[in-house]
């Protein structure tokens, strides 16, 4: 993860809270690199005592069916929690012609080759493949920009240098809130508290365009069960406590704490999901 990112926020948000549960130090340790590899080889290489721990997102998840000869089986890590849950956004930059997501997909149409999309993570990552799933829902014409991370892209977004991103909330809300950036839908099933102004993908003629971020923690594979356990329930003490609930809120993220079996159970299905919507966008695995 890179630092600042919405996944650098999410862990340092539990870490503290870890530490006084767990009566030992918790660091965050950003471990950024192509396809998350240097994070997972550490991960991989750490005996499986609970001591190492993995923060993934979801572009964590989509990364492996993209890449043909990934080195490494998410499902075979030991899953601990899912910590929380949120959709992504659609923003635009504050100075575009588009207001709306039907805006938006009209100008693509009839501008190819000129509407740009920033992609956090690059080609790949889940914010490029929202992208890539709005194109096959709706049939607009993109240009896929990737970046080395969401920081990156939105720096060009703020700059007025793309026209338009899929990000994470933690990071958005503030932007849409400050009018830096415009909010043109949020890709849960319903409205996000953080931002009730902005719309679903679906009340934007997307009723097909359901997409969660979440974040959670893995562990070495080969972690005893008891461990994993231990580990989930500190952390599901700590997301319910009222400061993390009200600071999740903020981010337009909501605390989870699932058990280790549903949260493996989860991962499954998303990697079942995103190899689908590769395969249906005639999107190379790389």
């Amino acid at each position: 993860m890179v630092a600042g990112g919405a996944t650098d926020v999410t862990a340092r948000l539990i870490a503290q809270k870890l530490t006084e549960s767990l009566h030992t130090n918790v660091y965050v340790e950003n471990k950024p690199g192509a396809a998350f590899e240097p994070a997972l080889r550490e991960l991989t290489g750490s005996p499986p005592d609970g001591h190492t721990l993995f923060m993934i997102s979801a572009s964590v998840v989509v990364t492996q069916p993209f890449h043909k000869d990934y080195p490494f089986d998410l499902a075979k890590m030991t899953p601990v929690t899912e910590v929380s849950s949120g959709p992504f956004i659609l923003v635009s930059r504050k100075t575009a012609p588009f207001k709306t997501v039907g805006d938006l997909v009209a100008y693509g149409n009839t501008n190819p080759g000129k509407l740009t999309f920033g992609s956090g993570g690059g080609a790949g990552s889940s914010l490029y493949l929202a992208a890539e799933l709005l194109r096959l829902r709706s049939g607009i014409s993109i240009v896929n920009v990737p970046y080395k991370g969401a920081a990156a892209s939105l720096t060009d977004l703020l700059g007025s240098h793309i026209d338009a991103m899929f990000d994470a909330m933690p990071v958005e809300v503030g932007q849409v809130k400050g009018g830096n950036a415009v909010g043109l839908a949020v890709t849960s099933a319903k409205r996000s508290e953080a931002l009730p102004d902005v719309p679903t993908m679906a009340e934007s003629g997307y009723k097909d365009f359901v997409v969660d971020n979440y974040f959670g923690l893995l562990a070495a594979p080969g972690t005893p069960p008891a461990i994993a356990k231990k580990l989930r329930d500190a952390v599901a003490k700590a997301v319910a406590m009222p400061e993390l609930v009200t600071e999740f809120k903020k981010q337009g993220m909501a605390p989870v704490g699932s058990e280790p079996e549903e949260f493996g159970k989860l991962i499954k299905s998303e990697l079942a999901l995103w190899t689908k919507v590769i395969q249906d966008a005639g999107i190379k695995p790389q």
